[in-house]
């Protein structure tokens, strides 16, 4: 069973720890990128931004952080839109489903607070997060895609919440 929660400040090294398996082991961020620091510091994060945890059985086995438009954290959030960054899941835990509850657990906290859309922004190699996008209902925006630094290319998904 897939518990989502609220991090607690004792799992922020676990989380930073499995963000950067993620994102740096998996080939999707150079380990010398200036954003390897942002990945790394969950509490800063939490400081201005929702952290959610996936637990099975007493292991941290995925991440989301959710941020408010206008929030430090939020890049292409507009007013009414929720923006969720960092979706990390365990290697060990893929295909379990943790990445779909994740991403359910943030459709409904937008639903909760009476927002009209959420928001991502991907790499066009996060190919299992994408099919994780795209049977939850996310369309791509192609106008509001872009590139934090030369060469990195993000797409912008979209879900209305009707």
């Amino acid at each position: 069973m897939i518990e989502i929660r609220n991090a607690t400040p004792e799992e922020y090294e676990a989380i930073a720890d499995l963000t950067l398996i993620v994102y740096v082991g998996g080939g999707f961020v150079e380990t010398h990128s200036p954003y390897v620091d942002q990945l790394r510091d969950t509490a800063a994060r939490a400081e201005m931004a929702d952290i959610k945890v996936a637990v099975m059985g007493d292991q941290i086995v995925g991440s989301v952080t959710i941020a408010e438009p206008g929030s430090p954290y939020a890049e292409v959030a507009e007013p009414g839109e929720l923006e969720f960054r960092m979706l990390a899941v365990s290697p060990e835990a893929r295909s379990a489903g943790v990445g779909t509850a994740l991403v359910h657990e943030v459709l409904k906290t937008a639903y909760d607070r009476g927002d009209r859309a959420v928001v991502i922004s991907t790499m066009p190699d996060m190919a299992a997060a994408r099919r994780i996008y795209d049977r939850a209902g996310f369309a791509p925006v192609p106008e509001r895609n872009w590139a934090p630094v030369p060469g990195v290319e993000l797409t912008v998904l979209k879900y209305e919440i009707s």
